[in-house]
């Protein structure tokens, strides 16, 4: 290591060191609110203390865990939507998960990310605490908020969206909105975050984009632009009350997840890392 890199890395460890980091991951427990659309979370002790009994008197427990790559806070790989029997530059979907793994869209190929992240807080921008059930978050909402807080989208940004509904997230039933419909990004919004070069976009949905009252699961559009079209990868369910509240709306992000070879989707704990002197 060369004086000017040792030099370097002390400076980054001295910004670490005094930096705020806010855990955009949610807590994964056992009746967690998730997409219906995939396995539940299930975590049980497999061993507990006394089971075995070690001859020096000591003892172990162990747990087992099951889940589905798309429940909690996690990525979606550029494999998990089709359109059209196609993923994302035109591969075929059906040749593509031959094998049972996607080999060259799979989660895998997500490198983990670290660089510029941006809170589009849309329910603070609309003076709300929370955007109402099936509100459509449009290119104008997502450029007024950009510009009210000064944080001009650059290529190659992660972009999180706050709707301000994870508020709901120990609520089930609510947080998954069935009647009352989700806030959220629509397939106009989507295309304006691609148009301007994300690499990740997220949400504290459940879905990312907007849902309608009733209406489910049934046309996800934005997914189509974002992961089909652009190959701009997707988190859902973030906790971004906190990072709201401290008003950070530019930060170091950093999302490292599972990386499970071939998957469509995988769990992630995503850091929003703030300079101790940030100030909103």
């Amino acid at each position: 290591m060369t004086a000017g890199r040792s030099s370097a890395q002390r400076r980054l460890l001295e910004l670490v060191a005094g930096a705020r980091v806010f855990d955009l991951g949610r807590p994964l427990r056992n009746g967690m609110a998730q997409s219906p659309n995939h396995p539940a979370f299930r975590h049980c002790l497999d061993r507990r203390h006394g089971d075995r009994v070690r001859a020096d008197g000591g003892s172990a427990a162990a747990d087992l865990i099951s889940l589905g790559c798309h429940v909690g806070t996690h990525v979606d790989a550029l494999a998990h939507v089709s359109h059209q029997g196609r993923l994302h530059g035109g591969a075929d979907a059906f040749e593509a998960q031959s094998g049972g793994v996607f080999e060259s869209l799979g989660i895998h190929r997500l490198a983990p990310f670290a660089g510029r992240g941006v809170l589009l807080d849309a329910a603070a921008h609309l003076g709300l605490d929370c955007c109402p059930g099936g509100y459509e978050i449009g290119p104008g909402d997502l450029e007024a908020a950009a510009e009210a807080q000064g944080t001009p989208l650059e290529p190659g940004d992660a972009v999180l969206i706050r709707t301000g509904w994870g508020r709901w997230a120990d609520d089930p039933a609510r947080y998954l909105g069935r009647d009352t419909g989700v806030p959220g990004v629509g397939e106009e919004g989507a295309r304006w975050l691609a148009d301007r070069g994300a690499r990740l976009a997220g949400s504290d949905t459940i879905a990312f984009e907007v849902i309608a009252p009733g209406a489910g699961h049934a046309r996800l559009p934005a997914h189509r632009v974002l992961l089909v079209e652009a190959g701009v990868n997707i988190v859902e369910a973030l906790e971004l009350e906190e990072l709201s509240r401290s008003g950070c709306r530019e930060f170091l992000f950093v999302l490292a997840h599972l990386n499970v070879h071939g998957a469509t989707g995988a769990p992630a704990r995503p850091l929003a890392i703030v300079a101790a002197d940030s100030g909103p």
